[in-house]
């Protein structure tokens, strides 16, 4: 029997934006927040499925994603769209990392449980964060080749993937071998889980991995192993100033609307 076509599909749980509080690290606390699948992620999700159904019969989807406890929801809801395994890594030694720590975790994950994988793909940025270092650090770390901003899939070869990137300043067509990271960008999303998709979303168990079960040093996750931290966060207040122009601008078109107002009573 032919070896599983292996896609991971990494996805993060991003908090409700209108209700984001902070640790004493100035890091987002996640406990306790509503929250959804970060937009982007749900576009790779998508797009692995596409591939599972129209290129490669024999893939296989494993979904993963780092955070506390909670995140076993968007893993359940990734199950539900279609993903074929979930794994939730969640120790508190994760706590506060930044890109190159969360990087240095996942790339962990999948050497360690995964790796013989054929193919990652990833959302290009999570809504939270919009750094977008995540995943191109992973690859690093991985030692394979990457293809971001990934609008599609020109040929899926046993050994190799020609894909069009596509950014705002140029369109090119790349050559590379597998295995490979992809990134996504956020688009259009049509996925909709039926009931018995939600009924086996239920029943699939999911593996919860500690820092020691992906052979991980303690020294370079969360926020131990993070060089960057955020100095300071607050919410954007925005401060409208009238300029004596803008204002005088703004009194003529209420002058005109006045006299609007006066000839439609005339006329009545």
């Amino acid at each position: 029997m032919d070896k599983n076509f292996k896609i991971i599909v990494f996805v993060k749980q991003v908090p409700d934006t209108d209700d984001i509080k902070w640790t004493e690290n100035n890091t987002i606390q996640r406990e306790g927040l509503d929250s959804v699948m970060n937009p982007y992620d749900l576009s790779a999700l998508q797009y692995a499925v596409e591939i599972k159904k129209y290129r490669k019969k024999n893939a296989k989807i494993i979904v993963a994603t780092m955070g506390p406890p909670q995140a076993k929801d968007v893993l359940k809801e990734a199950l539900a769209l279609g993903a074929d395994e979930a794994y939730l890594l969640s120790d508190k030694k994760f706590s506060g990392a930044d890109t190159l720590a969360t990087a240095y975790t996942l790339s962990q994950f999948v050497k360690t449980i995964h790796p013989d994988f054929d193919m990652i793909v990833c959302g290009q940025q999570a809504v939270d964060g919009d750094t977008a270092q995540t995943p191109s650090s992973m690859a690093e770390k991985l030692g394979i080749a990457q293809i971001t901003s990934c609008k599609s899939i020109e040929e899926l070869a046993d050994e190799y993937i020609t894909a069009i990137k596509d950014t705002r300043d140029f369109v090119s067509t790349i050559k590379a071998k597998l295995p490979v990271l992809i990134t996504i960008d956020a688009q259009g999303t049509y996925l909709q889980p039926r009931i018995n998709d939600y009924i086996r979303a239920q029943d699939t168990e999911i593996s919860m991995l500690s820092a020691s079960e992906i052979c991980a040093d303690t020294a370079k996750t969360g926020f131990s192993g993070s060089p960057t931290y955020v100095k300071r966060a607050y919410r954007a207040m925005k401060e409208r100033k009238h300029t004596e122009a803008g204002e005088n601008y703004i009194q003529l078109i209420k002058e005109e609307m006045d006299r609007a107002k006066s000839c439609e009573g005339m006329n009545d």
